[in-house]
């Protein structure tokens, strides 16, 4: 009964009880209770439940996009881009079509290093499902997907430079293997969209086919690739009433074509046996475009430490994630491996040396880099008029002739006021790391610290003793170099050494073709600043790492120096120096000389570079930057005019805006 009488009755509403303390104990226990789920609600949603949401969100946007782009007509995005820039102007093949331009020479097309597309035929067990599809260009999806077993099937023998057994990577064949590189970024597309609007089709055009990794001989030894261009070529003319071929090479195919005309009329079995006339025969014109006739500075920094400008920034932005190995990957060491056992880089390399590219204290563009405010005119003299110049950055303490140089004090100061030591006595050995700690082997790891000190010691290299820097960082890899190619200049181009292969690509040990109707251009962009010579530092110690880097700390002593971030620039297409792509046309083969016996007429056809006006012209019609090139107009309509007939003179001979006349009257070069 005392139990009964001291319980509490608790308050209920239905039953009609009025206690006011019952009454504000349950609305407590309530209001705890309530703000207890809210505030648990409120941790889950703002965990998970805010995530989820956002993914959802960007997915609904993102297949709301794609639904858009494509159930959209092409002629919206057309007229709305005429709505803001205003009527586009007529494609070159439009143009032409319209003056009556129709179809006439068959046209040969020649990609360069990287942009034809490759797959597989053959691979390891990771490579399962991958079969005859692409292994480089289109969507690269295989490398996000297996990064590691992708570098290795595209990777070449580090021996044999031939393919590492049980892998079989092939070129892609037909106008589709190199008119795309990858999805929205065009090489050759635009140039065969305006061929196809005068009336040429694929039996009339031809893209050449080939593994751009393999030094140019091998292309013949493993897949017959030039004896399949011979046919080709001779397939085109016989097919279209005799008429000569117009070959469009670019960048890296400039050389490789060069390779093909000593080869086709090389006795065979080391050449195709052609015979002397077969180019005189067969080729009208070859339209070089962003030709490296002489090679790129670009070449070097990637051999010797796999950078370039763009990376270098990008490392300096980056240290902490790219200075060490990018998740775990070992990503440069990974890139170097890789791009050293492509033979055909080697063909990159500055050919010439000192007479070419200038020495310590002159270089042939020492007036510095200059590009016209107006378009010269169209002439066949060397000069295009008096044009305004204006300085795109200056060349104060800048020399063009030191190509690597190891700190700017050194790149910088006259040859006379510093000594510089010898490494190539320096011997090898007390290694830098532990070699079984290295998963990826570069012959860096075996150089030793006073090897790599020795190296920066001798301060400065020209193109005379950059060969001897590779061979010493490097041995076994320019070993395999140095049996495919050449870097000199001929005494005696009639001395048969010169019959070898190894000489066919570099236009200063060969002779042009016994073809006095031919025609040569080089067609290249302007304008840009294109890397030239690269300040260097030894990189901080440490197992089996890459011991030199880009000093991107070092800039010149003003904003508008063409020293910046370690890198020096001078005039080009970001890629091709003006020296490289010009002096051969301008000077070498200019005339009768003893590397054009026959006279062959040669023309330069310079494009001044201009960024698109905005967003919608994408890459621009009148770039002049390596690849954009491709889709230049005035580049197009060139190509076009002479693949209908046009000759050179036609065109209204040379158009220059650079002093690249005065430039190579600079280089004492015998002639």
């Amino acid at each position: 009964m005392t139990f009964l009488r001291r319980r509490k009755v608790p308050y209920s509403s239905k039953s009609g009880t009025s206690d006011p303390s019952f009454k504000k104990e349950d609305d407590k226990k309530n209001q705890y209770k309530s703000s207890q789920r809210r505030s648990y609600s409120s941790k889950i949603w703002s965990c998970w439940d805010n995530c989820c949401w956002f993914i959802g969100v960007v997915c609904s946007v993102w297949c709301f996009l794609l639904f858009l782009y494509n159930a959209t007509p092409d002629s919206i995005p057309q007229y709305v881009s005429m709505a803001i820039t205003g009527p586009l102007p007529d494609p070159p093949g439009v143009k032409l079509r319209k003056e009556g331009l129709t179809a006439n020479h068959p046209v040969v097309l020649v990609p360069g290093i990287v942009t034809g597309g490759l797959e597989l035929w053959e691979g390891r067990q990771c490579a399962e499902g991958l079969l005859g599809k692409r292994l480089w260009g289109g969507s690269f999806g295989e490398f996000y997907k297996r990064p590691l077993c992708w570098l290795e099937h595209i990777s070449l023998d580090n021996e044999t430079g031939l393919d590492p057994p049980g892998i079989r990577v092939r070129p892609v064949s037909g106008l589709v293997a190199a008119d795309y590189f990858a999805r929205g970024y065009f090489v050759w597309a635009v140039i065969i969209a305006n061929l196809a609007h005068i009336g040429y089709e694929e039996k009339s055009l031809h893209m050449v086919a080939y593994d751009w990794r393999l030094s140019f001989q091998n292309t013949e030894v493993r897949d017959q690739s030039l004896s399949r261009i011979k046919s080709n070529i001779e397939l085109l003319v016989a097919t279209h009433g005799g008429k000569k071929v117009v070959v469009v090479p670019h960048s890296m195919g400039v050389q490789y074509f060069l390779h093909f005309m000593n080869w086709v009329e090389a006795p065979a079995p080391m050449g195709g046996g052609g015979g002397s006339d077969w180019c005189a025969k067969h080729i009208k014109a070859v339209m070089n475009v962003g030709a490296p006739f002489l090679g790129s500075p670009k070449s070097i920094a990637l051999h010797f430490s796999i950078e370039v400008r763009d990376i270098a920034n990008l490392r300096a932005q980056a240290p902490g994630f790219l200075d060490k190995d990018v998740f775990g990957l070992q990503t440069f060491k990974h890139l170097m491996r890789m791009f050293r056992t492509w033979d055909a880089t080697f063909s990159m390399v500055p050919k010439g040396g000192e007479t070419i590219w200038g020495g310590l204290d002159w270089s042939p563009e020492m007036d510095g880099f200059n590009v016209s405010v107006k378009k010269g005119k169209n002439n066949s003299t060397h000069n295009t008029g008096q044009n305004t110049k204006i300085n795109v950055c200056t060349t104060k303490g800048v020399n063009y002739g030191r190509l690597l140089s190891f700190g700017k004090e050194w790149a910088e100061t006259h040859s006379s006021k510093f000594e510089r030591a010898d490494f190539k006595n320096v011997a090898k050995g007390d290694k830098v790391a532990n070699l079984s700690n290295c998963d990826i082997w570069l012959e860096y790891h075996e150089m030793g610290n006073k090897a790599i000190k020795a190296v920066a010691d001798h301060k400065v290299y020209t193109a005379g003793s950059i060969l001897d820097l590779l061979h010493y960082v490097a041995p076994k890899l320019m070993a395999r170099g140095a049996s495919h190619f050449s870097y000199g200049i001929a005494d005696n181009l009639d001395d048969p050494k010169y019959g070898h292969y190894k000489y066919w690509s570099n236009p200063l040990e060969t002779k042009l073709p016994n073809a006095p109707d031919m025609e040569i251009y080089s067609l290249y962009g302007v304008g840009l600043s294109t890397e030239r010579g690269y300040i260097y530092k030894v990189a901080t110690p440490s197992d089996c790492h890459i011991p030199f880097q880009i000093d991107t700390s070092v800039n010149g002593d003003s904003e508008d120096s063409c020293l910046k971030g370690g890198v020096v620039s001078g005039d080009g297409d970001e890629t091709v120096p003006v020296i490289s792509a010009g002096f051969m046309c301008a000077k070498g083969w200019r005339g009768k000389t003893r590397f054009n016996p026959s006279g062959i007429r040669t023309y330069i056809r310079e494009y001044n570079h201009a960024p698109p006006a905005n967003l919608l012209e994408g890459r621009g019609t009148q770039s002049g930057s390596h690849v954009d090139l491709l889709g230049n107009f005035a580049l197009i309509e060139d190509v076009l005019r002479v693949a209908a007939g046009a000759s050179g003179e036609d065109l209204g001979g040379d158009r220059v805006y650079t002093d690249i006349f005065k430039w190579s009257e600079r280089i004492n070069l015998q002639l």
